[in-house]
Formats: C-alpha cells, sequence, structure tokens
C-alpha cells in the first residue's frame, strides 16, 4: 500500500462524517473542494503527517471525487485514451489503451467502497443492486454502458465493466481511416442504409457492433421517425426525430420490469419508419423480424456470433425462445424474407477491429439459408507482420439481382452502385 493511500485512508472517514452529506449536492464544486482543501489541511497539521503540497492537491481531488465523482474510476473515466475499464475487485483494475488490455495502478480503499460506488451508478439511472439482485446493467452519465457484478456472484469482490461513451462521434470515414472497413464498403453499406436495407451486426463482445450501427445510422433521412430499444441507452443517432426506449428491471417487490420484447411490440404502434434494437439476445428478435417484415424497412440491429451463418443460427435460436410452436422452415423463411444483410465484425488479436464480411442473405435452398458474401477481409501469407495483422478487402462483386441492387434502382442510385464494383 502506498504511503499517500495510506494517508488517504487515515483522513477520509474523519473528514466525510465532518461534511454533512445532505448539503453536498448544494454547494458548487469550488465551495465543496475549498471545504475539502480546509479540513485536510487542518488535520494533517493537527497529526503532524508529512506531505507535500501537490500531495495535498491530490488528497482533495480524491476526496471530492468520491463524494461528487465515482471514487478512484473517476481518473479513468477521464482518460480519453481508455476505451473500457474491467474491475475485479477493489484492487485488480484493468483497462484498454489502443485494442489493447493492461493493468491500472488504481485501485479502491476497500471492497466497501468499491460497492457503495457500484450502488451509486444503478441508483443514479433508477437501478438497483444488491443481495437480492447481484446483477445490474447500467449507463454512466455520459452515456459509457455499465455492467455489476457483487458478491456472492463475484468471489473475489464487486466486479464492474465499463464500455467507455466516445463523446466524438465515429462516421463511416473514421472507421475506414481506421483500417475497419475499405472505402469501396463503406459506401455499399451508406447505400444500403439510405436505401432501407434490414441489417444485421454480428460480432463479438468489443468488436466494434454498436459503434458500425452509430456509422450507419447517419445514412437514414431526417425526416424518417426512429424508435431504438436498449438494455442501456448507447446509440448516438444524429436525426432530429427519435424516440429512445430503454427496458427496465423489476421493483423490489419484484413487479414493474419491462424486457425488450414488450418494448418492440409497442414500438410496431408507435408509427415508426424504422426500428432500431441496440442488441437482439432473445423473444424480441421474433417482433424484430414481424417488424422488417410487416413495412418497416431499414431496420438494424446488433447480436452477438462468430459469422454470417452463426448469426442466421442464432436468429433462430432466439425466435425459437419467443415461440417454440413454429417450424424451423417456417423460421428460415421469415428470416430469408426480413434480413437483406449481415455485416460481420471482430476485434482481431492485434487490437485492430474490422468488418470481415458483408453478406447478403440471398434465399433458400431446400431448408438451408443461402448467403453470398458481398465483401470480405482475407490475410495474406504475411497474415501477421510487424506485430499487426495484414490483409485486404476483396469482393467477388455484386449480382443484379442482388435485393440492393434492385432497391438502389428504386432510389435511384444504380449509378453509384455500380461504381463501387467498376
Amino acid at each position: 500500500m502506498s504511503l499517500l493511500k495510506k494517508i488517504y485512508i487515515d483522513l477520509r472517514d474523519e473528514i466525510f462524517d465532518a461534511i454533512d452529506a445532505a448539503s453536498v449536492g448544494d454547494v458548487s464544486k469550488e465551495e465543496l473542494q475549498e471545504q475539502l482543501r480546509l479540513s485536510v489541511d487542518l488535520l494533517v497539521d493537527q497529526r503532524q503527517i508529512q506531505v507535500t503540497s501537490i500531495q495535498r492537491i491530490e488528497l482533495v481531488r480524491a476526496l471530492y471525487a468520491e463524494l461528487k465523482g465515482l471514487g478512484p474510476l473517476q481518473a479513468l473515466l477521464d482518460n480519453d485514451d481508455i476505451s473500457d475499464i474491467m474491475i475485479n475487485g477493489p484492487n485488480d483494475i484493468f483497462i484498454e489503451i489502443g485494442g489493447k488490455v493492461e493493468r491500472s495502478d488504481i485501485q479502491f480503499v476497500n471492497e466497501k467502497q468499491l460497492n457503495t460506488i457500484a450502488k451509486r451508478i444503478a441508483s443514479n439511472v433508477g437501478r438497483r443492486i444488491d443481495e437480492a439482485k447481484p446483477l445490474c446493467d447500467a449507463r454512466l452519465e455520459d452515456g459509457s454502458r455499465v455492467n455489476i457484478v457483487i458478491p456472492p456472484l463475484a468471489i473475489d469482490g464487486t466486479s464492474i465493466s465499463i464500455r467507455k461513451f466516445k463523446q466524438q462521434k465515429i462516421r463511416m470515414e473514421n472507421l475506414v481511416e481506421f483500417g475497419a472497413l475499405s472505402m469501396e464498403m463503406a459506401k455499399l453499406l451508406s447505400i444500403a442504409s439510405h436505401c432501407k436495407c434490414n441489417v444485421l451486426i454480428s460480432g463479438g463482445t468489443g468488436s466494434g457492433k454498436t459503434t458500425l450501427l452509430n456509422a450507419l445510422s447517419a445514412f437514414i433521412g431526417e425526416t424518417e421517425r426512429i424508435v431504438t430499444i436498449e438494455d442501456a441507452a448507447e446509440l448516438q443517432l444524429q436525426q432530429p426525430h427519435i424516440v429512445r426506449l430503454e427496458t427496465r428491471q423489476a421493483s423490489v417487490e419484484g413487479t414493474g420490469a419491462v424486457d425488450a420484447r414488450e418494448l418492440v411490440i409497442n414500438a410496431l404502434r408507435m408509427r415508426p419508419d424504422r426500428i432500431i434494437v441496440g442488441e437482439c439476445r432473445g423473444g424480441e428478435a421474433f417482433e424484430m423480424l414481424q417488424a422488417m417484415n410487416t413495412g418497416h424497412d431499414g431496420s438494424m440491429s446488433t447480436l452477438h456470433a462468430n459469422s454470417p451463418r452463426d448469426a442466421i443460427a442464432r436468429v433462430e435460436s432466439m425466435v425459437m425462445m419467443a415461440t417454440a410452436s413454429l417450424p424451423l422452415a417456417a423460421i428460415r423463411r421469415s428470416i430469408v424474407s426480413a434480413v437483406d444483410l449481415i455485416v460481420q465484425v471482430k476485434r482481431l488479436h492485434d487490437g485492430s477491429r474490422k468488418v470481415m464480411h458483408i453478406s447478403e442473405v440471398v434465399g433458400l435452398e431446400g431448408d438451408n439459408v443461402v448467403l453470398e458474401d458481398i465483401f470480405r477481409f482475407e490475410t495474406g501469407i504475411d497474415g501477421f507482420s510487424g506485430n499487426r495483422i495484414r490483409g485486404d478487402f476483396r469482393t467477388p462483386g455484386l449480382s443484379t439481382r442482388s435485393v440492393i441492387y434492385e432497391r438502389a434502382r428504386f432510389f435511384g442510385l444504380e449509378q453509384e452502385l455500380r461504381e463501387i464494383f467498376a
């Protein structure tokens, strides 16, 4: 334990006991910081603790962060280079910078402090986390996505996983600059979005599904009414006509829960032009397919799967969760009729994120769904060079019987689409 941390532990309880908790929310940042500075100076001088002026400033900053912010977490949240924060108990904090995970030297005072901050995060968005409800999905004020697991489920102490919200909206051209996809792929996806193709974005955790979904949404017309449905709101759509819906957990009495499936059903009554589900993970997939098949073209969602083929199987499984009586053949016909494109994204071993496939759902051959790759990422002979994965985005071309081709012709974008594959 560092000397500064030991001093902080020695002072914090006495300072917090002396401060009127009810008045903390009423004073300005400057007034509270001044109170804390005076308290630190008084106790340090009384106890003759040897600390420098810089260390005193650090103590005040840490005390303020715990009172008004998220304690030791605040410094990590304020660092724009950090994309993910993973807490495995009070002394084990890991961060992701530039696609690489490393251990942070920041620690919590103890499990009690960490647990208190976890409960504060949940309560700020009207959710609860306790022994009766030890799991929680939440979000921070800036939109960062948070998952919390507390003991007894988390054996080594409270676990918090934070996917940080990026204030700067990442657009499709940014993804091209990052090497996530080629310019031709970006143009194809922009045309698909503008032409109201139904799109599923598939990938693993942290692969960039939501980032790509946000980028795709930039090509939705400003006059269209969009309804978004999420467990924890994190989409950054830029259109003016948006209704944002969020699921709700059950109350202490076990009532009042509203899941994603109920929200999708309700969204159909809200006259949406498009429905965007942040992530399909259960029975809402059935309602989503129904929406895509009943005039809500241009709807989008993400899901967890390792390939476009796996994405189809995952949708089949989720629909079966909703309606066990529906035959598999009927489910597959519904998928083929509803889904136009599957975009597969992946986080590679070097930390980079790539669009591995853009696949079109062509139809059925017998009972099997037929997929055709429009673009795919292929590694070369020197697939791993200079600590970076090397490869090229390749395309076999686009068939004139493609759904995208037909839609582009209807929207007057046939020439732009042809130029991509020229």
